[in-house]
């Protein structure tokens, strides 16, 4: 085995550790059917998604606040598709049914468990209290000292705030022995190469990269991070180091 090369990793949670999709659908469901719409998750789940996806967009460039989006969400969705039901209420029934789903990623634990030698932390641009609840409600949490949420960051990924907060934290001093893990290119690996840390790209679909963020690493299985962290990796497994 080569000489360690990283002593902290950085974990986004949704779509890298956890399956959010999965848990996205059961609270969405069970929402919908809370307020007498048992087919809104068939009918207005592509709309939601790309509504969705512009809103999460602008939270990472700063142009809307987590709680805003919120709400804004459903009251976009639910003029497009003439519902009078109420957006706010809707997003607060939403977000309690989301902090009870946690739905771990494949070889997460096993992950985790074997890298214990690590300081491993949680950065999420998520709700922080449906976060924090989905977490204690998995095998997540006794991996984990410390969990770092935008909203009590007071910025989000990308934006290198969030990173300085969680350094200050935790108390990291080396760039270079943290890397940051997660499904995003535009938050978790752009906000990597901002503030000048090695990044790992969990692209398990072998996704085409159409942005400017080049990562450190590319993986497809959760697993790969072990023999990275290590000193073990080889090149032409995915990755671009």
């Amino acid at each position: 085995m080569k000489e360690q090369i990283y002593t902290t990793v950085i974990f986004d949670i949704d779509d890298t550790l956890m399956d959010f999709p999965l848990s996205e659908h059961a609270a969405l469901q069970n929402t919908f059917n809370d307020f007498d719409i048992p087919n809104g998750f068939i009918d207005m789940h592509d709309s939601y998604r790309a509504i969705s996806k512009v809103l999460w967009h602008d939270l990472e460039q700063g142009n809307i606040a987590l709680r805003e989006l919120g709400v804004e969400r459903f009251r976009r969705l639910f003029l497009e598709h003439q519902t009078d039901k109420d957006p706010f209420d809707f997003s607060s029934v939403y977000l309690d049914y989301l902090g009870k789903e946690a739905h771990l990623m494949a070889g997460a634990l096993e992950v985790l468990e074997q890298l214990s030698h690590c300081k491993l932390v949680i950065m999420t641009n998520g709700f922080g209290d449906v976060q924090k609840s989905r977490i204690h409600n998995s095998a997540l949490a006794k991996h984990f000292d410390h969990i770092i949420i935008s909203e009590e960051a007071g910025y989000q990924k990308p934006n290198p705030g969030i990173f300085d907060y969680a350094f200050s934290e935790i108390g990291i001093e080396s760039k270079e022995k943290t890397i940051i893990v997660g499904d995003s290119l535009t938050s978790d690996i752009q906000g990597g190469i901002n503030y000048g840390i090695d990044t790992v790209w969990f692209n398990p679909k072998g996704n085409k990269n159409e942005s400017a963020a080049v990562p450190t690493y590319e993986i497809k299985d959760l697993l790969e991070i072990l023999d990275i962290v290590n000193g073990n990796y080889v090149q032409g497994k995915g990755g671009y180091k």
